[in-house]
């Protein structure tokens, strides 16, 4: 299909089309910065082509050289053929305004944290410079890290993660934004690394699929590193050991903030005595906790 296509396309809303076509017949999963077909085949054309990434108008009916429809083609095609998600084709996501390196060893940003961070976390943080020491818990790319270090930048920011492939990734992300003197990568499992470490705040999104939906995962996610996704039968083994741990690692007003997916009931049921803050996020109020240090169980 895509070699007979060759010769009959010309132009950059020739190649839209052909791609939101294929796309489509292909049923491919959307969910890792794009919703659609549409806006997945418009931002690997724009990207592919060199292009900005938010002015596909003025170049619809642009034609194309011979070496762009093939170069063009040859992403579309892997999309389609491997399942991989656009992020890892292009080596390229964003959260925000936010850019960064990914591949394979990480796990493709996204979380509700980093538009909570936009509004540097008020009214819970009346005055960013309150926040001294910060912490990135399950930091993967290092993308929550250093939108911390954008939004309290008289922080210190610790990242932290498992896994050592993730770890040279999120290097590569805070060279990038010229941050290594302020954001300090450690190899963790969770805290049991971080000896006394104390903070006044603590992010994290960790890994929280439970087994049933692990089972059910588009093929799309099962490029992802399967430890940054699956978190046991109910999606909380990592949840727990953080609460279980956070408070030695909290200065007295310290906060902590945790994403959990879908599992707020299931969250709610472990810990009924447990008073959560569900931070309101683009999609609703169920995704996000806070605690304060003094709130957490035990």
């Amino acid at each position: 299909m895509f070699n007979q296509a060759k010769n009959h396309l010309y132009t950059l809303r020739d190649l839209l089309r052909f791609a939101v076509s294929q796309f489509n017949h292909a049923g491919l999963f959307f969910g890792h910065g794009s919703n659609t077909a549409y806006d997945e085949a418009a931002y690997l054309i724009l990207h592919t082509l060199h292009l900005p990434l938010d002015h596909l108008d003025p170049f619809l009916d642009a034609r194309l050289t011979s070496a762009e429809v093939t170069q063009v083609l040859d992403i579309l095609e892997r999309r389609i053929t491997q399942r991989l998600p656009a992020a890892y084709l292009t080596h390229e996501a964003w959260l925000g305004s936010y850019s960064f390196y990914v591949d394979q060893r990480v796990i493709i940003p996204r979380s509700f944290i980093a538009e909570l961070l936009q509004n540097r976390l008020e009214p819970w943080i009346t005055d960013a410079a309150e926040i001294h020491a910060a912490l990135d818990l399950c930091t993967g790319s290092g993308c929550l890290a250093i939108v911390l270090a954008h939004t309290f930048e008289q922080a210190e920011i610790d990242a932290v993660d498992i896994s050592t492939d993730a770890l040279a990734v999120a290097s590569r992300n805070i060279a990038d934004y010229q941050l290594q003197e302020r954001v300090c990568l450690i190899q963790s499992d969770l805290f049991a690394g971080l000896a006394d470490r104390r903070y006044d705040l603590i992010i994290s999104n960790p890994p929280y699929v439970n087994a049933e939906s692990m089972a059910e995962l588009p093929e799309e996610y099962r490029h992802e590193p399967a430890n940054a996704l699956a978190s046991g039968a109910d999606g909380l083994d990592a949840t727990r050991k953080i609460l279980a741990g956070a408070a030695r690692h909290l200065t007295d007003q310290g906060l902590l903030i945790v994403e959990i997916g879908h599992n707020r009931d299931a969250v709610l049921s472990a810990y009924p005595r447990t008073p959560f803050t569900w931070l309101e996020t683009s999609a609703g109020d169920e995704f996000v906790f806070l605690l304060r240090r003094d709130q957490l169980p035990g």
